[in-house]
Order: structure tokens, then C-alpha cells, then sequence
């Protein structure tokens, strides 16, 4: 069996020279690398971060157009919807968009998302009355206000 010495250490082996030097080559590297960052690896991540947004930004950008594409559908398609059952019920035309809300067909007017106003709608008056009795021309459809052009290329105001 071995015999294991639990006495002090002699002198030569606690505080030698060497054993400072030691310790001091090996904790050398480590001392720097706790306090932060350096330049290069800043300067890398910056560079990752603005790849990433200059690509996410035109898709976002997109994404948005699309949204508001589909909302003037929608509200297109329910302007028109109305329209047609406020004619089959009354018998005429609704003179103006502002009908369909007095007559409580439409709680108010959308707003379009290209003009950002629920003014801006355009009018498309019939071409003859749908009865004789009918004193004035009303609408027979409506479209967008706005100037700009679709994503697909034909202008809001065609849709």
C-alpha cells in the first residue's frame, strides 16, 4: 500500500520562481479575452445585421403593398355587392356612396388604402336609368381614387 504524505509542502515547491512564471504564461491570454469584443468581431456582426435588413426590407415593403392590394379587393368587391342589392331593392341606383350608408346598407364608407381618405372613391354613373320612372342616373360601379400602379402593372383606378 502507498503512503500519503499530508504535511506541509516544502518551501521550494509553494513559492518557487518558476511556479509565478508558470501561471503567469498560462492566465496571460485569458485576462483579455473576458473584458469585451474586439474590433473585427464587431465589425462582423454589424456587417451580418445589414445584409440581413437590406434583404428583409424590400420584402417587408412588398408584403405591405400586397395588404393593401387585398384590402381594396375586398372593399371593392363589397362596395359592389351592395350596390347591386341596394338597385334589386329599391328599384334604381344609389345616386351616391353616401346612400348606402343613410339606407343602412353599409355601416360607413371604407377607407381606400392607397388615398388613406373614404373620399376619394370614383363613381362610375349608369349610362341609361333602369326604369323610366327613375328621375336621375345612379351608380353602377365604383373604383379607386389613387394614381399609383399595382404591383402587377395596371392602375388602381382600373380595378
Amino acid at each position: 500500500m502507498k503512503q500519503v504524505y499530508n504535511g506541509p509542502l516544502p518551501k521550494y515547491i509553494v513559492g518557487s520562481p518558476s511556479d509565478d512564471r508558470l501561471k503567469h504564461w498560462r492566465d496571460r491570454g485569458r485576462g483579455r479575452r473576458g473584458e469585451g469584443f474586439s474590433l473585427l468581431e464587431m465589425m462582423l456582426v454589424v456587417t451580418l445585421i445589414l445584409i440581413v435588413v437590406s434583404i428583409a426590407t424590400p420584402v417587408y415593403k412588398t408584403c405591405e403593398v400586397r395588404t393593401r392590394e387585398a384590402v381594396l379587393k375586398d372593399d371593392l368587391y363589397t362596395l359592389r355587392v351592395l350596390i347591386d342589392r341596394f338597385t334589386l331593392d329599391n328599384g334604381r341606383a344609389p345616386l351616391h356612396l353616401k346612400e348606402l350608408v343613410q339606407q343602412r346598407y353599409l355601416g360607413r364608407l371604407p377607407t381606400d388604402p392607397f388615398t388613406h381618405s373614404n373620399e376619394t372613391w370614383q363613381e362610375t354613373q349608369e349610362d341609361a336609368p333602369l326604369s323610366p320612372s327613375q328621375p336621375s342616373l345612379g351608380i353602377e360601379d365604383v373604383h379607386s381614387g389613387s394614381d399609383a400602379v399595382a404591383l402587377d402593372g395596371t392602375p388602381y383606378s382600373d380595378w
